[in-house]
């Protein structure tokens, strides 16, 4: 796979966009903290431990505007449940009631928040995709990652699941053309 080239930023993306991420956050992690330690609980009660998750997603890390891989924070949604050899059952069987109406409520993105703290993520940016998605996407698809990933974005906005991958990638695409305040503030509306 090749390196895809570095997008020029505005002012705002390169300046604004860092403190308003974590003024959200931060006040998110406030607002919600009962919330997220109800959640935790009942992750711990009901599927054990850990309750957080990672995964590797692909996304706008580097400083220097390159994509790279990051650790994106989820609530667990499925058990460890192995086979005789040792290898993990499929999703779908692992997957519990409960981690499906986690996933169904969204409440499972709510460590995301941290995502955002941290500087691998902001509020509004192309939803990461799994790593494994990266060979199906053309470099044009793949500039997608020369904006920070985000919570939410123009994709989800305009069908979240309801729409189709390549789609969702039209929606990033068109997202990092036009970066900015009122962009944003529109998403989040």
């Amino acid at each position: 796979m090749s390196a895809i080239k570095p997008r020029k930023m505005g002012f705002y993306e390169k300046y604004i966009k860092r403190g308003m991420d974590v003024i959200c956050a931060s006040a998110a992690i406030l607002c919600f903290s009962p919330i997220y330690a109800g959640v935790a609980l009942l992750v711990k009660i009901k599927l054990g431990s850990p309750v957080i998750f990672t995964q590797d997603r692909p996304g706008l890390v580097d400083k220097n505007g390159r994509e790279t891989i990051f650790k994106m924070y989820k609530f667990r949604t499925m058990t460890d449940e192995r086979d005789e050899e040792g290898n993990l059952l499929p999703d779908e069987i692992r997957l519990t009631k409960f981690g499906a109406w986690l996933r169904k409520t969204s409440l499972d993105e709510l460590p995301e928040a941290f995502n955002i703290l941290n500087g691998t993520m902001s509020v509004i940016g192309p939803r990461p995709q799994l790593v494994r998605d990266m060979v199906f996407m053309t470099d044009e698809q793949r500039m997608r990652h020369t904006a920070k990933p985000g919570l939410s974005g123009l994709a989800q906005v305009n069908g979240r699941n309801a729409i189709t991958w390549e789609d969702k990638l039209e929606w990033d695409q068109k997202y990092i053309k036009k970066v900015g305040l009122i962009e944003d503030i529109n998403i989040i509306l």
